[in-house]
């Protein structure tokens, strides 16, 4: 018997002689050599191969268990676009929780109404020296004076500002000395202004006529950029972030003054600046999609969707976090009055825009181009390519066809209720090159020469000693 045909027992694993040729690869494991693929592939090889690190994979009829692999976190899933968020697929909701906000916004603006400042509806401010401390004082005396106190607050940190109702120049002088009285100081230290109303009412036509030059451009900008389905689902937002922040400014019932009307046009450049960039990457999704038939204008704008999702959130908690300091520390905190109106504006535009940057236009653009006949005929075609691989290919496609969500994963792994996956093989390899081995030719009878070899068989080495399990060949 020579070396090869033995092999001492007592000799480590890594310097045991290994087998091969076509017995020796019939006497492996197939067990373990599965499960040794499967622990040194990484997620993204098992993945593009259709595979996964869990569950239970088929091999020539025989279960082979893997090791349960690692789920990604949900940071991560967001970062790389696979959160796998159907938030087209559940427009229908999105509308009706939507329609309910809007709703109660539109309510509340209807019968609470606005707290109008005297810079819109007219009145009288009064400028004082003072602190904290004095400002109920100083605002009880002017009530007493007989006038209608709208607002008194700290500005500054040591003036005080009391805004009025509409006053004559008697009824004034005697505001401003009860006001001097209380705050122990010279009437002629009181600094008094009168507004008329028509300078609010300029202030406001001003504001519409910018945002409706606003509004235009921004059609005109989306049709010409994209095309004017995206211009509608963009408007929509826009006038959703609008009816909202107006809505809980009414319910809250903060002052309306210039400095809200500023916040106003600040949060609708944010709002469109999100919609934007979640429609470009929607445009990239679908170029194309009617040749290659991949998947459905909802799927590939859903796909955008989760793709851009972090990019969105990031972006909006950057922009919350100052303004949030601005509302609940300076105004709240600090009793800093004059930041609250602009503050609160942001705030809630901020987070209206986020909402509906990232739910409510991208599906309006959806639900518009699934009515197109170029879009129904290619769900039609995508939906018929599915049912023909779902029953050619078993259960595999059929997730598919069921109307799973896109991923930006070129191949999914199928995933059943018990977490099973099953790898599908060929039923036979055909080789390409045929092989010849010594046992394959036979010497001719009566002479040394050798007959012709059988075509199709395996080198083959002499020794029939059995391989380490899950070694591999060297």
């Amino acid at each position: 018997m020579t070396t090869r045909d033995t092999r001492d027992e007592n000799l480590p694993v890594e310097d045991a002689e290994v087998p091969v040729g076509t017995e020796a690869d019939e006497q492996q494991d197939p067990d373990a050599v599965l499960a040794e693929a499967s622990a040194s592939a990484d997620e993204d090889a098992l993945a593009d191969a259709g595979l996964s690190q869990e569950g239970t994979a088929t091999t020539g009829g025989s279960a082979a268990v893997r090791r349960p692999g690692r789920r990604a976190s949900l940071s991560s899933r967001l970062y790389n676009g696979e959160a796998g968020l159907d938030v087209v697929g559940h427009s229908r909701l999105i509308y009706k929780i939507t329609a309910v906000v809007v709703l109660l916004c539109i309510a509340s603006m209807i019968f609470r109404g606005f707290n109008f400042g005297i810079d819109f509806e007219g009145g009288n401010s009064f400028r004082l020296p003072g602190d904290s401390s004095e400002v109920d004082q100083v605002r009880a005396a002017a009530e007493e004076a007989g006038a209608d106190v709208a607002s008194a607050q700290v500005v500054g940190g040591n003036t005080l500002l009391v805004r009025t109702g509409q006053l004559d120049n008697d009824t004034e002088q005697t505001v401003a000395a009860a006001m001097a009285e209380a705050a122990g100081i010279d009437p002629s230290e009181v600094s008094a202004e009168s507004v008329s109303a028509e300078w609010g009412s300029d202030i406001t036509d001003q504001a519409l006529i910018a945002l409706a030059v606003f509004l235009v451009a921004v059609i005109l900008f989306l049709a010409l950029r994209f095309e004017p389905k995206m211009a509608v689902g963009a408007i929509a937002a826009l006038l959703h972030d609008i009816v909202v922040t107006a809505g809980v400014y009414s319910l809250i019932g903060f002052e309306v003054t210039p400095s809200t009307v500023i916040g106003f046009l600040t949060i609708l450049g944010f709002s469109l600046y999100d919609t934007v960039v979640v429609f470009d990457k929607v445009d990239e999704n679908t170029k194309g999609l009617e040749k290659s038939v991949r998947m459905t204008w909802s799927e590939a704008a859903n796909l955008a969707v989760n793709q851009t999702l972090m990019r969105s959130i990031n972006t909006s908690v950057i922009a919350l976090l100052p303004v949030a300091g601005l509302l609940f520390v300076g105004a709240g905190l600090l009793g800093v009055g004059t930041l609250k109106d602009l503050a609160l504006v942001l705030f809630v535009g901020l987070a209206a825009g986020a909402y509906s940057s990232i739910f409510l236009a991208t599906p309006i653009v959806a639900d518009l181009k699934e009515r197109e006949p170029e879009i129904i005929a290619l769900r039609k075609r995508v939906q018929a390519r599915r049912s023909a691989a779902a029953r050619q290919g078993g259960s595999r496609p059929a997730a598919a066809a069921a109307g799973a969500v896109a991923s930006p994963r070129r191949k999914a792994p199928a995933r059943g209720r018990s977490g099973v996956a099953v790898a599908e093989l060929p039923q036979q390899a055909e080789a390409d090159v045929v092989i010849e081995s010594p046992s394959s030719v036979r010497p001719e009878p009566g002479s040394g020469a050798t007959a012709a070899p059988r075509p199709g068989v395996r080198p083959q080495r002499p020794g029939t000693g059995r391989r380490p399990s899950g070694k591999r060949r060297r």
